[in-house]
């Protein structure tokens, strides 16, 4: 699903990532952990296709990704890459059921086919009543669920996820957290977390640590 090899990232003379090696099958759930400085949020925006590395080579669900560039690159991220961060990045003119249409209308699919696909995967997240409320209107965790949701409406191939639990509290943060495993079982979808919560850490299929720009041992 995600294979990264020898992946080389500088800013400057700052040399953040030192040759980064990944494995990363269908279905599986791995947390990257490290320091804060370590790599994870670089690694993840090269994964993503948010950012380019300087060198090395990146295969996303069978594609090579280096060689892709404008407009391809865009229709790439969107049919085959799904985001949670952080802070949700809801857009806050619009509905719940609104934001997570949006990859799908930039996806071209019709108004009423999103709509299906983005009631569906609110219902399934606990968000059947909140589907026309806005941002202001959600609480943490609902947003951040509707955050999921947008992330999912396009059937990704896999999910990065950025500290998504970084800004909740403890119940909502477990609650994602079990979201993520429910979502495996249910759909195969695979994750990359990065992550300074042990505990999801901890309940990942693998954990993979990254020192000084590497993978460690």
């Amino acid at each position: 699903m995600i294979k990264a090899k020898n992946i080389v990232k500088a800013y400057g003379s700052l040399k953040v990532l030192r040759g980064v090696n990944i494995n990363i099958e269908p279905g599986e759930i791995v947390s990257l952990v490290g320091a804060s400085g370590a790599g994870k949020t670089t690694f993840l925006q090269i994964a993503g296709t948010l950012d380019k590395a300087d060198s090395g080579t990146l295969v996303v669900n069978g594609i090579e990704v280096s060689g892709l560039r404008g407009k391809h690159l865009a229709k790439f991220r969107n049919e085959h890459i799904g985001f949670v961060f952080q802070f949700h990045h809801l857009l806050p003119e619009f509905t719940a059921l609104e934001n997570v249409c949006i990859p799908a209308f930039i996806g071209n699919l019709s108004k009423s086919d999103a709509q299906d696909k983005a009631m569906e995967l609110l219902d399934f997240l606990g968000l059947k009543d909140r589907v026309e409320h806005k941002p202001n209107e959600l609480s943490g965790g609902e947003q951040q669920r509707v955050a999921v949701a947008r992330a999912l409406i396009n059937q990704p191939a896999v999910v990065f996820a950025d500290e998504p639990s970084g800004n909740l509290d403890s119940v909502n943060s477990k609650e994602l957290h079990e979201l993520f495993f429910t979502l495996r079982d249910k759909f195969q979808q695979t994750f990359l977390i990065a992550t300074h919560n042990e505990e999801l850490a901890n309940m990942s299929d693998r954990k993979l640590i990254i020192r000084d720009g590497i993978i460690a041992d």
